[in-house]
């Protein structure tokens, strides 16, 4: 058992308490990995997507999802942001930079932004670990382009579907054409390109107190948060604070 400078007995049986439920939450995350790679084989993709994306020249070049698999690396981790934002957004938009020229309903969500914020510097060690990963949003690839320019992203592969069906067909898009995010993962392997797993949990129904947190393990600064004794704020990401992002 370890203790810290000054605490009392009571902080260090409340904390010793704790640690028992941290190490139960540790125990179930693992479980739940483990469940999530025994999933059987999900369904083969029914067309192989052609993307607007950047050469590695940075010239506008047509690209196609069987082409976001670097040799050797089989699985991608694709993240279907909202851009444009939902049509019920009713955060700030950007004012400065080269987005801030979008008409409000064109903007990117703020969470979304922020949370690419948060991976672009993750990207090149994913990558040197043996992992694909891109950026997918339904606005035209300048957009998407210029908003990575905004925000500094060097790291992150960002295409555009916004001349395909593919949020749509992965349930990224709803019927009348509102954007979901969505973290989805697909696999290689010998009869081609498969869908592995999507962060399905926002899709299930609410609970009452709950956040839907359906990639609440890999967000950086919700749970960062977490670790405060004032937990998570009533507070949402904006794509400016201020002066800056």
């Amino acid at each position: 058992m370890i203790t810290f400078p000054n605490e009392s007995a009571r902080y260090r049986t409340a904390r010793e308490k704790l640690l028992k439920k941290e190490i139960e939450l540790r125990r179930a995350m693992e479980a739940v990995a483990e469940a999530r790679r025994a999933l059987p084989p999900g369904g083969l993709i029914r067309q192989d997507y052609v993307f607007d994306a950047l050469d590695a020249d940075g010239r506008p070049a047509k690209t196609k999802l069987s082409e976001l698999f670097a040799p050797g690396k089989d699985s991608l981790i694709l993240y279907q942001m909202m851009f444009p934002r939902h049509p019920q957004e009713t955060r700030d938009v950007a004012t400065s930079g080269g987005t801030a020229r979008l008409a409000r309903p064109d903007q990117p969500c703020p969470s979304c932004t922020a949370l690419l914020d948060q991976w672009d510097g993750a990207v090149g060690h994913l990558e040197a670990a043996g992992f694909n990963f891109a950026v997918v949003a339904k606005t035209p690839l300048e957009n998407l382009v210029t908003l990575g320019r905004d925000r500094g992203w060097k790291n992150m592969r960002l295409v555009s579907s916004a001349a395909n069906s593919f949020k749509r067909d992965y349930n990224a898009e709803t019927a009348d054409g509102a954007q979901i995010p969505l973290l989805s993962v697909f696999h290689r392997d010998g009869d081609g390109i498969r869908h592995f797993w999507s962060s399905e949990l926002g899709f299930a129904p609410p609970e009452p107190g709950q956040d839907p947190r359906a990639i609440g393990t890999c967000e950086i600064l919700w749970n960062l948060m977490d670790f405060t004794p004032q937990g998570r704020p009533d507070w949402h990401e904006q794509l400016q604070y201020g002066c800056c992002h």
